[in-house]
């Protein structure tokens, strides 16, 4: 587990130092070479499923690249190096670094297209469909929770395809968080108590489905999801992955089938589950939530790094 911490750290703390520029595409490239540099030294027989994209498109991180030393197990693994670079472009919250590693043939590798999600905590994990209205579905959550629908805030996408999703929550009663970007971390955040997060409805991207599955398998939420197609091209994509019905709804088993599942992310900008990079005279912090499905294991993990010991002053620990 805490391989996969090294990864995400690395990562985060190569794009955090780019805060607030304005430059998306000089903090994805920050992240990733810093995240395949640290992978490529774990002894693993790693394969990227979820990556940067395409192998002639991605130049590092890509699908089906092989990462590691070359010994070890086989691993399969996905990667969002930053999940909101624009977040992180112009300071904004909720900025995240995240990795999910699974055995061989345990993380599904989902095409770079659109999913319809309906994401739950625990207690309303198995009572709801994506199939019923949105109003049932908000109403089981409630209840699961003891709660009125008044009471629960929804996270949907500030995207202009949400707007009759949207509408139907307001009508059923329910608050919204509207996000310009970050659904992985919203996904974590309707799984854990206490964020004030209850559920995620609405169309993303399908790779990020899958990572908000892996860390659902660790924190016993739900995600069901089903992909949305914008052209035939990628349907046909789909059928081209051996996935015989496209149309076919996918739970979060189905996403990551795996029994050994690990699950790391740190934060880069501060958020509502985890503080961004924090950099100080000689040194800097950064804040880590690692989890194992099946060890059922699940760690906050703040670590601080000194760089520089002739400028580093008091390390404040709290």
């Amino acid at each position: 587990m805490l391989e996969c911490v090294q990864v995400t750290e690395a990562a985060a703390l190569a794009a955090a130092r780019l805060m607030g520029r304005g430059q998306t595409d000089a903090v994805d490239r920050a992240a990733v070479e810093a995240m395949r540099g640290v992978l490529a030294a774990l002894p693993i027989r790693g394969r990227v499923v979820i990556g940067e994209g395409e192998r002639d498109e991605a130049p590092m991180l890509y699908i089906g690249e092989e990462v590691g030393r070359g010994t070890g197990p086989e691993v399969d693994i996905a990667v969002d190096p930053v999940e909101g670079t624009n977040l992180v472009a112009k300071g904004l919250p909720n900025a995240i670094s995240v990795i999910a590693a699974s055995e061989r043939g345990g993380v599904l590798h989902a095409p770079d297209i659109y999913m319809e999600k309906l994401i739950v905590g625990p207690s309303a994990a198995g009572r709801v469909d994506l199939r019923w209205p949105v109003a049932r579905n908000l109403a089981t959550v409630a209840s699961s929770l003891r709660r009125r629908v008044e009471d629960i805030t929804v996270v949907i996408l500030d995207r202009p395809r949400h707007a009759d999703l949207v509408a139907q929550v307001r009508e059923a009663g329910a608050r919204i968080k509207l996000i310009s970007d970050g659904d992985v971390s919203a996904a974590i955040a309707a799984a854990v108590s206490g964020t004030g997060v209850h559920a995620v409805l609405g169309v993303g991207g399908a790779p990020e489905g899958v990572l908000a599955a892996a860390a659902l398998r660790c924190l016993g939420g739900e995600i069901q999801g089903r992909f949305w197609f914008r052209s035939e091209e990628e349907r046909d994509r789909v059928r081209g992955m051996g996935i015989s019905d496209p149309d076919r709804i996918f739970r979060t088993e189905d996403l990551v089938s795996g029994r050994e599942v690990v699950f790391s992310c740190t934060g880069i900008t501060d958020g509502d589950l985890l503080k961004g990079v924090r950099f100080f005279a000689g040194g800097q912090r950064t804040h880590t939530l690692v989890m194992g499905a099946r060890c059922g294991k699940i760690r906050f993990v703040d670590s601080v790094y000194l760089t520089d010991r002739e400028r580093v002053g008091p390390v404040r620990l709290a």
